[in-house]
């Protein structure tokens, strides 16, 4: 369980700044683990900000409300999912960017 600390922060940062402290784990911390998921975390946030608008403007057509309610829950629930497996030890990548980084 290295870094479970800096993984704690960084999953729960998405309520506090979702940009700004995955960016500066990126540039100050050299574990590797920490900066894919700090990429994943920037990259899940900017994904889930597209949904979210994309849903809302949906909304008028009727379609949007449950993508709204779905990505909404989604961007909620994904950083606890991610805290708890920190706290565990256990592997975590974003999902739907988890496969973009390497």
């Amino acid at each position: 369980m290295e870094n479970t600390g800096l993984k704690i922060l960084l999953h729960a940062s998405t309520w506090f700044a979702p940009f700004l402290v995955p960016f500066i784990l990126f540039l100050v911390v050299n574990d590797e683990e920490i900066k894919k998921l700090s990429i994943q975390a920037v990259l899940f946030q900017l994904v889930m900000a597209a949904l979210l608008t994309v849903s809302f403007f949906l909304v008028f057509i009727l379609i949007g409300i449950p993508m709204l309610i779905i990505f909404g829950i989604m961007a909620f629930v994904v950083p606890i999912i991610g805290i708890v497996k920190a706290i565990t030890g256990d592997s975590f990548n974003y999902p739907i960017v988890g496969s973009w980084i390497k």
